[in-house]
């Protein structure tokens, strides 16, 4: 067979010919088995047919058995009550999952198609195991890493893997190792990666899957101790990912047998050692603490492939978006391209696991007020409880009331005069968790970095509801307080990190004990204080020039959600434009 790399189409067909041609192997090899033993039983009734004698032999009769059969079963079941357990302990915790049980291939995977493409040259590399190292002395990969944020699609790939490969899939969680017997936890820690292996050599391939590896595979610095802790766990798992090439008990035992008769025959006459070939697994761990893993784990031989699972881009958002809808009752509306462009947007920085999540929320929002199909108001009511939380029924005094909408008009009329590609979504003064009113606002592009600017225009922002409160109430309430420490926070990576301030000292460069975050770093300082403070200033006296030039805008923001509690989408721009349009200054 020509070894080369496969694409995603020809997978199926063209490089699966060294784990079939094994699993063809293994299936002659065990009928020959069957043959042997049935040779052996047609031989023995053969005999017993030409010597005249009974085909079965005749039972053996003990007299005392009646007397003291039932004290010897009591004692038989206590023994294997006892017994039982502690066998068990030592047994290979994982989940078999056979061909086809998974129900998942890499057509299942949307939103990563460098991630399929990758697992794709993994796979093929794994399922032409024999070509590659026969025909290019290549070692075959035995581990690879999945690491990446919670919900990113890690179990899901491997079991995609299982699925298109067509072999044994065996998972198991770290924490599945873990036994409250000494030295249970590295046996069993041995006990699966000899299934392992054993499924490996009887079906030409197996796949085993370690969920949250950190937990048995953490670093090992400063643990001084032996045996089963920390270090011996890791130390366990570090010897069976080089135990692919541990010879059958088969050939061990021939081995011990040829050894034994070489010791009476002469040099030149002595038996050749039969040697076993190497199991072809693939070991994939996932974990979102890469960063906690034991150094040795990651050379080359063992884990030597790390693939990292990232946050889906907009056109892989867009792409998971089509495949769970599809497979969800949903109003017509939802399929223009339009509105799932705009789905798309919304859920910037969500998971795989979170967008079907938020999809499942809308549908239960639809449940409830007797609908059988999910629509956009549902979509939005979903993410508003996902990200913000159940609003909750509280009676604010009219003076409350007030303040609260003045406070929340301010960030929104700040948040639209600045710009710098700013998306209003919610405008609120519904209770949802600790925050009494809220703006929620994101970008209209997606972005991975910030300018200047912008991060200025998010401090001004943020002091959006303090200028409205100082400029239309006269005073200042405890609702500051979210808003300063935001501000204050941003200011602080100014400083101390992007190097926005005057200075190109980066505070990311001190270490000052594991609890001191950035803004403890740049506040201890008193020309980091000095900065951040100025910033502050400086972003605040703009929100109040900006709040009191449109100073319409702001008390229109107020009055619609005096009126309506809250204002979502076009409804915050309908409200401005209205006022903008009228330019109309209403009392405040």
């Amino acid at each position: 067979m020509e070894l080369k790399l496969l694409s995603r189409a020809q997978l199926v067909e063209g490089s699966r010919a060294d784990v079939a041609a094994a699993r063809e192997r293994a299936r002659l090899r065990r009928l020959r088995r069957l043959l042997a033993l049935l040779a052996v039983v047609a031989a023995w009734l053969w005999w017993r047919t030409i010597t005249q004698a009974p085909v079965l032999p005749r039972w053996v009769h003990f007299g005392w058995l009646g007397t003291f059969g039932p004290a010897l079963l009591i004692v038989v079941l206590l023994g294997l009550v006892l017994a039982v357990p502690l066998v068990g302990t030592g047994r290979s915790p994982h989940v078999l999952y056979r061909p086809g049980d998974t129900g998942v291939t890499l057509d299942d995977v949307k939103g990563s198609p460098v991630l399929v493409e990758e697992v794709v040259k993994t796979l093929n590399l794994f399922l032409a195991y024999r070509s590659f190292r026969e025909q290019m002395g290549g070692t075959p990969r035995r581990a690879v890493l999945f690491e990446g944020p919670p919900g990113t699609g890690k179990t899901h790939m491997a079991k995609a893997m299982a699925g298109e490969a067509g072999v044994p899939f065996l998972f198991v969680s770290s924490s599945a190792f873990q036994s409250m017997y000494y030295g249970q936890t590295n046996r069993r820690i041995r006990a699966f990666f000899r299934a392992l292996r054993r499924a490996a050599r009887a079906e030409g391939g197996a796949i085993g899957f370690i969920e949250e590896i950190d937990a048995i595979g953490s670093t090992r610095a400063g643990m001084g101790g032996r045996g089963e802790g920390i270090s011996g766990v890791v130390n366990e798992l570090l010897i069976q990912l080089q135990s692919f090439d541990s010879p059958t008990a088969g050939v061990r035992l021939a081995g011990a047998a040829i050894e034994a008769l070489n010791r009476w025959l002469p040099p030149g006459l002595q038996l050749r050692r039969r040697h076993s070939s190497p199991a072809n697994v693939l070991v994939i761990g996932a974990t979102n603490r890469a960063a906690d893993l034991d150094p040795a784990l990651l050379r080359p031989g063992r884990f030597d492939r790390s693939i990292y699972f990232d946050l889906p881009s907009r056109a892989g958002r867009r792409e998971i978006i089509d495949y769970y809808l599809d497979r969800k009752s949903h109003d017509p509306g939802l399929d223009d391209p339009v509105r799932r462009d705009a789905l798309a947007d919304l859920t910037f920085g969500y998971s795989p696991v979170m967008i079907e999540h938020l999809l499942d929320e809308a549908l239960v929002w639809a449940l409830r007020r007797g609908g059988d199909q999910m629509t956009w108001e549902d979509l939005n009511r979903a993410k508003m409880t996902e990200e913000i939380g159940l609003p909750q029924p509280v009676e604010y005094t009219p003076a409350e009331r007030r303040a609260i909408a003045t406070h929340e008009a301010g960030h929104a009329a700040v948040a639209w005069l600045v710009g710098k590609g700013r998306r209003l979504e919610v405008l609120s003064i519904v209770k949802r968790g600790p925050a009494l009113g809220l703006l929620a606002h994101t970008e209209t592009e997606e972005r991975f970095t910030r300018t200047h600017s912008e991060l200025r225009a998010l401090i001004q922002i943020a002091m959006g509801g303090m200028a409205a409160e100082e400029e239309l109430l006269g005073d200042t309430t405890s609702g500051v307080g979210g808003d300063l420490a935001s501000a204050t926070k941003m200011a602080a990576q100014m400083v101390g990190s992007f190097g926005m301030a005057g200075s190109l000292v980066s505070f990311d460069a001190v270490s000052l004990g594991r609890e001191a975050n950035l803004v403890a770093k740049v506040l201890g300082s008193d020309d980091g204080r000095a900065a951040v403070e100025s910033i502050l200033e400086e972003a605040k006296g703009d929100a109040r020039r900006m709040v009191a030039e449109h100073l319409h805008i702001v008390q229109a923001l107020r009055d619609a959600l005096i009126s309506n509690d809250e204002l979502v989408g076009s409804q915050i721009t309908d409200a401005i434009e209205g006022a903008v349009t009228a330019g109309v200054v209403g009392m405040p």
